[in-house]
């Protein structure tokens, strides 16, 4: 059997190129080495609150993403999370085998929580395991992410192999996927913090629908430091952030971005990564315009890709639910 690459994305209005560079790019690389599946994960959008339609509209703008940035459905199965209800009751039994400790230690957890100013929700806790159902239903080899995201795979492993050793093997044991260079692109006002939608501040991030003048603007107000010279040094961070993401966006290697801006300053390198970011968006920008004028499309490619799903998850459930002794 082929082996199995699996990747998803919350839905929202803002996906920014952390997101493209980190998630979708490896994901239609990996279409021509393995059978790929990609969803959006509205169950996960949902710990914290939502309002309704918009999460409508957001749910179609992910898959006009997802298309534009060159995913084929029929390579790949693009899906809507919740028509799969297999997600959710793996992810119940799940529940039963994570330990609340390791929940606990959830960097993202700590994270959100802090923000959740009218109570953690018993969802956003445990959205780990439902991460790990959302892995495990499809024997899924390998895991493209950030590396944010590289504890809840770790997760998933743990979940796996436990669950494995105590029912049986059952469930293959998942390899996260980190691209060496765009698995965490950082903010612009904050080299030390990765960018963010969820950020306050939308100077943080290129979003994949920001206009020209909003890009360069953004890109003139990035976070540098008072050294000068156009040099790739981790501990010039904000540097060395935007040097990734030119070096990402013209796939040219640091020391070519270097030997171009011997003796130049800040100004004329972020002027360049400006237009190269808006060279770069503008066509994937009118794809995605073009698959949001065709709504019915986008609903009816996510259905037939959730049944192509559930095909495998409903057969990977009934397995589970077999070995623990609850299918009579």
């Amino acid at each position: 059997m082929q082996s199995r690459a699996l990747t998803a994305l919350q839905p929202t209005n803002i996906l920014h190129i952390g997101n493209l560079f980190g998630a979708l790019q490896p994901m239609v690389g990996a279409q021509k080495e393995h059978e790929t599946f990609l969803f959006v994960v509205d169950y996960h959008a949902i710990t914290v609150p939502q309002d309704p339609e918009k999460l409508r509209q957001a749910i179609l703008f992910a898959t006009a993403c997802y298309l534009a940035a060159g995913m084929d459905p029929n390579k790949t199965t693009i899906f809507q999370q919740s028509m799969v209800s297999e997600h959710t009751e793996l992810a119940w039994i799940l529940n039963c085998v994570a330990h609340m400790g390791e929940l606990e230690r959830m960097t993202q957890f700590k994270d959100k929580s802090k923000k959740q100013k009218d109570g953690v929700t018993v969802g956003l806790f445990t959205y780990p395991v439902l991460m790990a159902s959302d892995i495990l239903l499809y024997d899924t080899n390998v895991v493209p992410v950030g590396e944010d995201q590289k504890q809840h795979v770790e997760l998933t492993r743990d979940v796996a192999e436990r669950f494995n050793k105590r029912f049986g093997e059952t469930f293959v044991i998942p390899k996260p996927v980190i691209r060496e260079h765009g698995a965490r692109i950082m903010a612009l006002d904050d080299p030390t913090s990765k960018m963010s939608k969820s950020a306050e501040s939308a100077k943080s991030y290129i979003s994949l629908m920001d206009e020209p003048d909003v890009i360069r603007k953004k890109i003139k107000g990035a976070v540098t430091d008072t050294e000068g010279g156009i040099v790739y040094d981790e501990k010039r961070p904000g540097v060395a952030n935007l040097m990734e993401i030119m070096s990402l966006v013209t796939k040219r290697s640091f020391a070519e971005i270097e030997n171009n801006y011997v003796g130049q300053g800040y100004g004329d390198f972020k002027s360049d990564l400006a237009e190269a970011l808006v060279l770069s968006l503008t066509p994937l920008q009118a794809e995605i315009n073009g698959w949001l004028k065709n709504e019915d499309e986008l609903v009816k490619l996510l259905a037939n890709g959730a049944d192509r799903a559930r095909e495998i998850a409903s057969k990977k459930l009934a397995q589970v639910k077999e070995k623990i002794g609850v299918s009579l």
